[in-house]
Order: structure tokens, then sequence, then C-alpha cells
């Protein structure tokens, strides 16, 4: 599956507006259109979430033939009045005994079309209201699967996708659906049923002109279909070139400060010029050369409408069709292009609702986690201690990165996991939280198998405190209490007191009504470390996991997280990834790891005695901040 981003393409998700017949219409048609692999397979997918609603889509097809008939017929009726006019005017006009003009007939025609207006008004109205409440309940039931899918995809999916291309699965694509179904079906349809309901019209009126009208149709679809494909390649240019200025806008304002603080706003904005001019360039070109299928294809019409008016004058002139006839016979013939570019374009629009489609399923194919063993074991009364026996563990199949590993952890230890980068100290975490599967042998919490256990009572006897801090936009209240539900007011204050954040939460104006946004950025690293160790207090877990983060903050601040740490820590089983090797001296036991494998473990006086690797990072350190 690829996991690429669509570089801001996406498929036109309006419906074809017969007022922009010919520029809009018809220019779009040289657009890219992004195509499914299983075409037949996706819709047959995509029809099943229609299923349930087939009686009320059924109904809206009806409605939509119906109008659509309705609307047909009345320019043959208004040729109808006109005709009764020009009879009855002719006759006065030649003197002919009791000639007038039938105005109990035109009344008539006029009453009969006024209802068919209406009828076809109130069918549209209703096909428009009820395709609306279907598309939104289909649309409701792809993002609820969406949303329950994400929720069984285990860790490696997250960090092997671009969270960019999922977030589009989810939003753009869903949305290109709900715009399609809810425009686009109904307009086909009526495309069909207004083209096919023309020729029949016009066959009735004169099959001959009928026949001079169509001859115009192969010039229309060669002129297309040459304009088509010469704009195409300067579409695709100006997609790709949108692709690159939205790259680069996105990595200015997100990098802002470093491009300031390196003085390279010239090269940025030279850069943003020169891919501004490209796609100036591109996208001129591409809408001019479309913009001329308007013109091209009115010529066209302009040839059959003089052939009409030539061919059927002298016909009426030799009375063989009624001047009524070839009225409606002009404005049919005025119709006849515009449904064929309607299913044109709705037909590539279409293409690419599949294909949004196809991606969606793609989405909601991925494997999930391992499912839960039907008898699932929980440990009441948590003690904390934790053994991995003979573990083994890979990311990718023929690359094995954990082999044999045995660790005991006794009830309230606190254990240090020291290595380099890469080393897998990120792995052992993911391994006790069960975001990744184990390959081989067993981690067992209190003797039981974390495996027989199921993830969310697994889960809710850890408490982690992460590097990376994750607050939502919210009050500062609701962030602590994420920690546990139903906490009372007094809890949350006392887990900040002992994460030593309430001081600074009361200094801010609205204390902890105060509003995050969505970076938290507007508290400092160290304010928002303290949260979370406080949401980690408020929840109480058994076991604690912690990635020390007092490596971007200043000293007094580091003492204070230190000393929230420490609190949180008391009597508890503690895993610390540690990056400082300065704050772990205290550890009862401390586990050296070196591509995946534990190469040396004990405490911080054992490790340095052995003279062996944990004493060379040790002492690296060290030098580094004394040559520093």
């Amino acid at each position: 599956m690829s996991d690429q981003p669509r570089n801001g393409q996406r498929p036109s998700s309006q419906g074809v507006n017969p007022a922009h017949f010919g520029r809009g219409g018809m220019g779009a048609m040289g657009m890219p259109v992004q195509k499914a692999k299983d075409f037949k397979g996706t819709l047959r997918r995509l029809s099943g979430y229609m299923k349930p609603f087939r009686v009320l889509i059924i109904s809206v097809f009806i409605a939509a033939v119906l109008s659509t008939v309705f609307s047909i017929v009345s320019p043959k009726l208004m040729g109808n009045a006109t005709t009764k006019l020009y009879e009855g005017s002719m006759a006065k006009l030649k003197g002919v005994p009791g000639a007038r003009i039938d105005f109990d007939a035109l009344l008539q025609i006029v009453l009969i079309l006024a209802a068919l207006y209406l009828f076809s008004s109130v069918l549209t109205f209703i096909q428009q209201r009820i395709m609306v409440g279907v598309t939104q309940k289909i649309v409701f039931n792809l993002r609820k699967d969406i949303s329950d899918k994400l929720t069984r995809v285990p860790l490696s999916f997250f960090d092997s996708r671009s969270h960019g291309d999922t977030m589009s699965r989810a939003t753009n694509d869903v949305d290109t659906i709900s715009s399609t179904m809810q425009q686009s079906l109904t307009q086909l349809i009526t495309s069909i049923v207004t083209l096919v309901g023309i020729i029949i019209m016009m066959l009735t009126i004169s099959p001959l002109l009928t026949l001079v009208t169509i001859i115009t149709l192969p010039l229309s679809i060669m002129a297309t279909k040459m304009i088509a494909s010469r704009s195409q390649k300067y579409f695709k240019g100006q997609q790709k070139t949108l692709g690159e200025l939205n790259g680069h806008v996105e990595e200015m304002y997100t990098g802002h400060t470093i491009v300031k603080a390196f003085g390279r706003e010239r090269h940025s904005i030279e850069k943003f010029n020169e891919i501004n001019d490209r796609l100036y360039h591109s996208g001129w070109k591409a809408q001019f050369i479309s913009g001329m299928i308007f013109p091209l294809m009115s010529f066209i019409g302009n040839i059959g409408y003089v052939l009409v008016s030539v061919i059927g004058g002298i016909m009426v002139t030799h009375s063989v069709i009624k001047i009524g006839d070839i009225l409606a016979f002009i404005q049919y013939s005025g119709q006849f292009g515009m449904p064929i570019t309607q299913v044109a374009n709705i037909a590539n629009i279409i293409q690419s609702t599949i294909a949004a489609a196809e991606r969606i399923f793609e989405l909601l194919d991925e494997p999930e986690e391992v499912l839960e063993d039907t008898a699932v074991k929980s440990v009441t009364q948590v003690r904390g201690h934790v053994q991995f026996n003979e573990v083994a563990f890979s990311y990718k199949k023929d690359e094995p990165l954990i082999e044999h590993m045995n660790i005991e952890v006794e009830p309230g230890q606190t254990v240090a996991i020291v290595g380099p980068t890469g080393a897998g100290k990120t792995t052992i975490v993911n391994l006790l939280m069960r975001f990744y599967e184990l390959k081989g042998g067993t981690i067992s919490i209190d003797g039981v198998d974390s495996r027989k256990m199921s993830r969310s009572h697994l889960r809710g006897l850890f408490g982690m405190v992460l590097q990376d801090t994750w607050l939502f936009n919210g009050t500062i209240r609701e962030n602590i209490a994420y920690g546990r539900d139903g906490a009372s007011e007094e809890e949350i204050v006392n887990a900040a007191r002992a994460a030593y954040a309430d001081h600074f939460i009361r200094t801010l104006p609205d204390g902890y009504n105060t509003i995050l946004n969505e970076e938290a950025s507007n508290l400092s690293h160290g304010q928002k470390q303290l949260l979370t160790i406080a949401r980690a207090i408020l929840a109480d877990p058994a076991i604690l996991i912690l990635d020390e983060a007092t490596s971007s903050v200043d000293t007094r601040t580091e003492v204070s997280i230190q000393r929230a740490m420490n609190n949180l820590m008391e009597n508890r089983t503690s895993f610390v990834i540690a990056h400082r090797l300065s704050t772990i001296r205290d550890a009862d036991l401390i586990l050296v790891m070196n591509h995946g494998t534990v190469i040396e473990q004990g405490t911080h006086e054992q490790l340095l005695a052995q003279n062996g690797f944990y004493a060379d990072l040790y002492n690296s350190q060290f030098a580094s901040k004394a040559i520093s």
C-alpha cells in the first residue's frame, strides 16, 4: 500500500453544474484522473455500504427519472403552443371565416406546463433531501469503521505509515465519496435519462433533423479529446508544482525560527518565487488550453444550429413539419451536448471516487493486532514483579533484534535501561506494553503471561511519562484528569502538588482553567513535563515507564522534574530509559543494551568496576562535559 501523500491533489468533489457547461465542465475533462487498481471490486465493496439504504436509493433514482422526463416534455408542449399561436394568427391574416387563436388550448398547455415544472421541482427537492440523508449515514458508517480500525491496528502501522497519508484517507477521501454520492450519482442518472429522452423527442419530431444534429457529435468528441490530451500534461505539471509549493510553504512556516536564525529568508523567498513562477506558467497553459474547448464547442454547436434552422425552414415551407416543432427541436438540439459533457465529467469524478474508496479499503484491510485470548487472565493485587524469559523479537522477519533475553525485576525496583541510539531501549517498552508481539519467549507480570491478559488490563497496570510530552487542546485540569476517569478536583490538585506543578499553574492567569493550544506551546518544555508527571501520579499505576526528559531543560527545572519523578517512582516498579547516566546512579538494576542485547547488568558501582561498555559510556559523558 502506498503511503505517499498526493501532493495536495484531490479529486473533484463537486457535481457538474449545467450553468458552467462548457468552460468549467469541459475544461475539467483535461484534469488528470486518479484511477483505482480494482474498479469493479472496490465498487462492489462500496455498494455494500449502500445496501441497507437500497429502497431509498431506488426511490431517489425513480424521482430523478420522473423529474427529468417532465423537464424533457416541456419544450415539445411549448412548441405546440407556438404552433397554435402561429396557425391562429396566419388564419386571421388570410381572412379565413371564423378564424381565431385558440386561447382555451393555449391555457390548457400553460396549465400542463406549470404542473410539469411544479412536479419536476418537487421531485428534485425530494431526491436531494433523501440523498443527503443517505449519503451522510453511509459516510458516518465509513468514518466509524475507520475510527474503529485505527484502534485495532498495531503500533507498527503508525510507525511505518505517513501520518498525513492516513489522515488524508480518513478525511479527504471520505469527503470525496460524500460529495460524489450526494451530487454526482443523481446527476449521472439525470444526464443519461436526459440524453435518451432528448434523442427520442427529436426522433418524434424529425428523424432527418436528428441525423443532422448527431452528425456534429463526432466533431465535438474529436475536438474535446484533442484539447483534453494537450491540456492534461499541463494539469499534471500544475498539480506536481502545487505539491512542491505546499511542501515549501509548510517547511518554511514550521521552521520559521530556524530560517530567521540562519538568515535564510532571501533564499526561502527566491525558492518560493521560482516554484510559484513554474506554477503560474503550467497553470496558465492548462487553463488556457482547456478553456479553448468552450468556444470550439460553441462554434460546432452553432454549425448544427445553422443546419437545423436552414433544413427545418425548408421543411416548414413544404408543410412537412410545424413551426412549433422546429422551435422545440432547436431547444432539444441546444440541450443535446450538455448531458454528454456531464456524463463524461461525472465518469472522471466516479473514477477518482472509486480510487478514494480503494485507499480507504486498503486502510480497513490493514492487519490488526493479534486477537485476545478468549480465556484472559488478570492481576488483581499487583506487586510489580516483571520477568523476561527467553524473549525474542524482530521488527523485520529476517533481521532478529532481540534473542534469548532474560531479565528479572523484583517488586519496587528501579530498572534503568541505557545504551547508544538504536540499542533497543524503546523496544523493551514496546514489548512491555504489548505494542508489538513477541516472536518468542514470555514476559510475565506477577507470574501471569502478559499475552494471557487483555491489552486494556495490561496497559492499565503501567503509567508512562515520555520524553516527548503529549498534551491536548483543553484546560490544564482536563489534561491532568486524563490520567483517570472521574477524578475529583482535590485529587487533581494533589497530583499537581506531588508533581511540583501546582505553583506554576496557579501563577497562570486562569490557573487550572488555562487553555492549552494544540501544541501546548504556551507552556515551557519543563512545565509540560511536570503536567505529564502529574497525570501519571493521578493514574496511580503499579508499574512505571519513564523516558527521562530532563536533557532539554534548565538545571532548576531539572531538579523539579527529578523530584517529581522520585515522588512518582516511590514504592513502584519503574523502568527508566536513561539519557543522562548521572541520574540513574541509585537505580537498583542497570541494563546496558547494544544491538538489541543486554550485554551488561548490575548496579552503578558494579558496572563501573567491570570497566566495560557502561564504564566507557559513563566516562565519555563526563569527559565531554569536562571538555565543554
